[in-house]
């Protein structure tokens, strides 16, 4: 158990020449609590929106639109908890950042599967790439 929860504690990430392609990587449906989501990528296993103990609606149906692809977590950026609906590339997909200090605040970068994407920042400005998208994130906590 964390100390910060009465969450299980979650086994550690395989060293990097262990890592699994993200669409080899088991599910982790172990409930968890905001403050238990890891800062770095997970590269042995998954976690689902729906074992987020904390998830709004709004992620958990972020993939009904796609194919209702299951939803995974992917790392923090900053104050944001990043979430993908969706393969990786070469098709549609949905990622969605979640304030963690405010949990009504989601913004979305969509990406299609001739790779063309886009999204609205937290600025409000308007993206067309998920790198431009993230850095927006991570400067506008």
């Amino acid at each position: 158990m964390t100390e910060s929860s009465s969450t299980p504690s979650r086994p550690n990430p395989m060293p990097d020449s262990g890592a699994l392609p993200s669409h080899k990587r088991p599910y982790d449906d172990t409930p968890v609590h905001t403050e238990d989501l890891p800062p770095l990528p997970i590269r042995d296993h998954n976690i689902p929106a729906e074992a987020w103990i904390e998830a709004p609606d709004d992620l958990l149906r972020s993939g009904d639109d796609i194919g209702s692809p299951r939803i995974a977590y992917k790392r923090r950026i900053g104050s944001w908890l990043l979430w993908r609906a969706g393969p990786a590339r070469k098709a549609n997909a949905r990622y969605v950042a979640i304030h963690s200090e405010d949990l009504h605040r989601i913004l979305t970068f969509r990406l299609f599967e001739d790779g063309t994407g886009g999204g609205d920042g937290p600025t409000g400005m308007r993206h067309e790439r998920f790198r431009t998208w993230k850095h927006d994130l991570l400067q506008n906590d």
